[in-house]
Formats: structure tokens, C-alpha cells, sequence
């Protein structure tokens, strides 16, 4: 149990992979959609994404070209915890921004179909 626990710290410790489980409470996203909401380049989502994926609190799905991370619901002491930084949102700035940006994930999901066409 305490190792478990430690493990989710850890990787809560990272700012992006915690942004990352933050959006990823809330909706299945692509890495162009949270590459773009984040404001970040592909690269570092996608090695985030792969350490969340190795320690097996998110999973992946393929649709067409893309590839779909949704957060996996078992670790109810992760859910805990990222559902109470979403009721005191105001203190996270940052948060915020990523909020308000994903509202707009259809444009960066569109942005990449395009890079991928060309």
C-alpha cells in the first residue's frame, strides 16, 4: 500500500503529468489535443503518456490515425485526489488555463490531421 502511494506522488510530482491526469479526469484526449491544450511539444506528452501508461493509470486506444488516452478509474485514491484539485481549481492558476484551453481541442486536433495529410 505505501509504495503504491508513493508511486502516485511521484508521479504527481511532475507539473506535466499532472496537468496531464487533470484533463484526462475529465475527457479522452489525443497527444495533439493535449499537446495543444497544454501548450507543449509532442515529445514531452508522449513521455509523459508513456511513464502514466507504465505505471498503469491511464490506457490507450487507437482510432484511424490517432491514438486516445483515457484515464483508467481503479485507483480510487488517485481519483480522490485529482477530483479534489478540480473542486479547488481557482488555487491553480496554470489549471485554469488548461481548462479554458480545452475547449478548444478540436482546433489542435484538427491542426494535426493537417501536419499528418501533408
Amino acid at each position: 500500500m505505501t509504495s503504491s502511494l508513493t508511486n502516485i506522488f511521484k508521479i504527481l510530482s511532475d507539473e506535466t503529468r499532472l496537468r496531464v491526469l487533470i484533463l484526462l479526469y475529465q475527457e479522452e484526449l489525443c497527444v495533439c489535443e493535449l499537446s495543444g491544450v497544454l501548450d507543449l511539444p509532442q515529445p514531452k506528452i508522449s513521455k509523459s503518456l508513456s511513464k502514466l501508461r507504465d505505471t498503469n493509470l491511464v490506457s490507450d486506444m487507437r482510432k484511424e490515425k490517432f491514438v486516445f488516452y483515457s484515464l483508467k478509474k481503479e485507483n480510487q485514491t488517485l481519483i480522490n485526489i485529482l477530483r479534489s484539485i478540480l473542486r479547488d481549481l481557482e488555487s491553480y492558476p496554470q489549471l485554469i488555463t488548461d481548462q479554458n484551453r480545452l475547449e478548444d481541442k478540436e482546433i489542435y486536433l484538427n491542426a494535426c490531421c493537417n501536419l499528418k495529410e501533408d
